[in-house]
């Protein structure tokens, strides 16, 4: 019985041991973001995700939302859904659009305004210090463009202009296009019809 007692404290005891032995996780070998490895011909332990992988969140079946076409073509209007399947269609009136506008206008004034100019006449602080202007929003051509053209523009660069796809999420790119459209009607409409507008 003595013996049975004795083999139970022992083997009690050495299945303890092992949890009472504290490994740092810190000391483990692993590497690091950005760390430099010998392993991989590049260079470097981070590496580049396969090809047709789609990270989460990452899936983009809406068209129209997310590049701005419909059919392969800028699309004609504002998106279906914005920003989501859940949020019902782009707001065209009332305080829903006012609040998207007020949205588009501050995410003009950070990242449109230094260039086209906060009237968007192409008379940005960056092009008064010496940089080819980029076209007025008030021209004809791009008063006649559709939405889709300006989203796409915004997201892929055109000329001179990089791309801001990955600075500026999609609803908010769709929010810059409505308020560079007020700009637009701003200037085109008589100021009398333009408070009108904007009591409603």
């Amino acid at each position: 019985m003595k013996s049975r007692i004795q083999i139970a404290i022992v083997c009690s005891v050495a299945l303890l041991l092992p949890g009472c032995w504290k490994e740092n996780m810190g000391s483990q070998p692993k590497v690091k973001p950005m760390q430099q490895s010998v392993f991989f011909a590049d260079g470097t332990t981070a590496r580049p995700l396969p090809l047709g992988v789609i990270p989460r969140g990452g899936l983009r079946l809406d068209s129209q939302l997310y590049f701005g076409f419909v059919g392969g073509k800028p699309a004609e209007t504002f998106p279906v859904h914005y920003p989501g399947p859940d949020d019902g269609p782009f707001p065209l009136r009332g305080p829903q659009l006012r609040r998207i506008l007020a949205h588009g206008q501050g995410e003009y004034g950070i990242f449109c305004a230094m260039c086209h100019g906060d009237a968007g006449d192409g008379q940005g602080i960056i092009v008064q210090r010496g940089m080819v202007p980029p076209p007025s929003f008030h021209l004809d051509r791009l008063r006649q463009a559709p939405p889709g053209h300006f989203f796409d523009v915004i997201t892929n660069g055109y000329g001179a202009m990089y791309s801001y796809g990955d600075r500026i999420s999609p609803a908010d790119r769709w929010a810059i296009v409505a308020y560079i459209r007020t700009l637009q009607m701003s200037q085109a409409i008589p100021a009398g019809q333009a408070k009108e507008i904007a009591a409603r």
